[in-house]
């Protein structure tokens, strides 16, 4: 691919083929476990680097496809696609942690996250500790001699924190650690973490990558030696993604950037409407997070003569569901959903309480989103 293309365009030419006698205009679905060989010979040149594919588990062109595509788009050499964003997420802590290691990460992160850190973690020998990321000797205080992550979210979730992350990499670099951060939900539309210095950067790619809530994936991507180490990572715990979700994954990024433009807009004005509405106390909306714009996401808190549950019940074609990203506004409820697991004492101190909605703003008529959060509200 040509590499002076600009993002839109290389949002949409990023496919890497592999040698074929196909014209298909569209990357064929390679539905396949195995490739085969012609011989013994052919099989060893595998091994020896002359042939790009063996067993679906490993890599299939469709994976890679993924991988590299979202890679290019973040600026980063390589990458590799897993079966959701936690699988991603592990395979990249794995790249650099080990039994013994230490983790910093930030305290106000995704709850499944959470768990992963929290509970998964230690059962491998690698304690994690999470700290106020929204001051230099917040997250210094936190280091151990031991230490060799510096884990975060360019935008948090569910707070919408712009995680200043020329903070983090300058003290990653001072002290010798990694860094990894969670790009989720800026995309490299918004942001491009590796550009700045970051060594890994994740997304869940079942959100606005696929952006059709119709598949569950995961992307990482960063230092080609790091990636290497994700990939034996994935390949050996058996968290590669199928071919199908891969080529579904790769046709909704595509579409990235178009759906984007119009996701940012229309949350920017409904967080501007609901930041003048009576019946919200508090609007969570990121600002200057980028110069295409603030995300895709509001968070707000209701009223407390508001029911929560009513409200939703009233949102009418809105739908309550546990995740983000779709082509269609949705909200969420972060206590009884995605961080419902924290410690009561940890949702109550970071502000996660029963009035907190989470809206993922879609690509409808604005007016529609607006009349019907108008229409719940009172």
């Amino acid at each position: 691919m040509n590499n002076n293309l600009r993002f839109d365009s290389k949002a949409v030419h990023f496919h890497k083929r592999i040698k074929s006698e196909s014209t298909s205009k569209a990357q064929p679905i390679y539905q396949t476990s195995a490739f085969k060989f012609k011989n013994l010979n052919e099989l060893e040149g595998y091994f020896e680097g002359k042939s790009p594919h063996m067993y679906s588990r490993v890599s299939n062109p469709n994976t890679d496809d993924l991988g590299t595509g979202v890679a290019q788009l973040e600026g980063a050499p390589n990458g590799i696609a897993t079966s959701s964003g936690i699988s991603a997420i592990l395979a990249g802590i794995l790249s650099v942690a080990k039994n013994g290691s230490h983790i910093v990460a930030c305290e106000d992160l995704y709850g499944g996250t959470y768990q992963l850190l929290a509970k998964e973690l230690p059962s491998l020998g690698i304690e994690v500790s999470f700290a106020s990321f929204e001051s230099e000797e917040s997250i210094r205080s936190a280091m151990k001699s031991n230490t060799v992550l510096l884990y975060s979210e360019s935008i948090t979730n569910p707070f919408l924190r712009v995680e200043n992350i020329d903070l983090i990499v300058n003290i990653a670099e001072d002290t010798n650690v990694h860094t990894m951060i969670d790009n989720t939900f800026a995309t490299p539309y918004l942001l491009q973490p590796y550009l700045k210095g970051v060594n890994l950067v994740v997304h869940s790619a079942t959100k606005y990558i696929g952006g059709h809530s119709d598949i569950t994936a995961g992307v990482v991507v960063g230092d080609a030696a790091l990636v290497e180490k994700a990939k034996s990572k994935v390949m050996n715990l058996g968290s590669n993604l199928s071919p199908f979700e891969a080529w579904l994954t790769c046709r909704g990024l595509k579409t990235l950037s178009v759906r984007m433009e119009r996701h940012t807009t229309n949350a920017q004005k409904l967080a501007s409407f609901l930041t003048e509405h009576a019946g919200v106390e508090k609007v969570y909306y990121p600002k200057q997070a980028s110069d295409k714009g603030n995300g895709a996401i509001v968070s707000i808190v209701l009223n407390e003569e508001i029911d929560p549950n009513l409200f939703c019940e009233k949102l009418d074609w809105i739908g309550v569901v546990p995740t983000l990203a779709g082509v269609e506004t949705t909200v969420s409820y972060p206590i009884g959903t995605s961080h419902r697991a924290l410690p009561a004492s940890d949702q109550e101190r970071l502000g996660i309480t029963k009035q907190l909605i989470r809206i993922s703003v879609g690509i409808e008529d604005y007016q529609d989103i607006e009349d019907t959060f108008r229409k719940a509200l009172s």
